[in-house]
């Protein structure tokens, strides 16, 4: 892949956007490098977690300028066909099987903040500065509203949606988009470490619980979905080893 690296160190996939020279903003080719890896890493069997982050000084600042121009030439049916793949992207990280660890650092503006909440557990650096600029542009954060709604209240975002005004990490921390911040950087050992003694399974098992109770009506379909849940992980090979000694100590 051009646009997007990725890398196994200790059964962790570390995914890295790779466009530094124009602040690692996303084309139609690195969304389509985005999504296909993502879907493929769903086929790897060994993995624990993903670590997403950005290559240079900034994590994504959103849009690609030259395909922002380019769009000014679409037709109706061209604009909902490139939206439509961009939806994908962020589906495809959304949906990927394994827990996302976003690393945020220096901007994230734009549909940026859309792939920050599509992670699972994200983390920025204290003095990286956050934006919807869409209304800026005499546009809309259309495509990534429905994946910030699911992670962030309305009434947060909603100003933020219709100001466009930058905000900090503290902010982003406040109204969800981001669970903890860190000083000047983080390696990706650090990172690992916080999630290398869990169980790879019950990671896996967890994202989807909460993804599908997400997405579902309440009561009865929650009792049925949490109950066999827990059921099949009290019974796997992985956690019976992991009570076991436990209960040990």
């Amino acid at each position: 892949m051009k646009y997007v690296k990725k890398e196994i160190v200790n059964n962790f996939c570390i995914v890295t956007l790779n466009r530094p020279e124009v602040k690692n903003a996303f084309d139609p080719a690195m969304i389509e490098e985005i999504t296909l890896l993502f879907k493929s890493l769903n086929k790897e069997e060994s993995l624990q977690a993903i670590i997403l982050k950005g290559e240079g000084s900034v994590f994504c600042s959103g849009a690609d300028l030259n395909w922002m121009k380019s769009m000014v030439n679409y037709n109706l049916d061209e604009n909902k066909t490139d939206s439509r793949k961009l939806w994908d992207m962020f589906a495809a990280v959304r949906n990927c099987q394994y827990p996302v660890i976003g690393k945020a650092h220096g901007a994230v503006f734009g549909g940026a903040l859309g792939l920050l909440a599509c992670c699972d557990y994200v983390m920025a650096e204290e003095n990286t500065k956050f934006c919807f600029s869409e209304v800026k542009l005499g546009l809309s954060p259309a495509v990534i509203s429905s994946f910030i709604i699911q992670k962030c209240a309305d009434a947060f975002v909603r100003p933020l949606m219709l100001s466009g005004e930058v905000f900090s990490t503290a902010d982003a921390q406040r109204i969800g988009l981001v669970f903890s911040s860190y000083k000047g950087d983080i390696t990706v050992q650090e990172i690992i470490q916080k999630f290398s003694n869990n169980g790879a399974y019950a990671m896996i098992a967890t994202k989807l619980l909460l993804n599908t109770l997400s997405e579902m009506p309440q009561q009865q379909g929650h009792i049925q979905l949490t109950t066999e849940t827990i059921s099949k992980l009290r019974i796997s090979e992985d956690a019976q080893a992991r009570l076991k000694v436990f209960l040990n100590k």
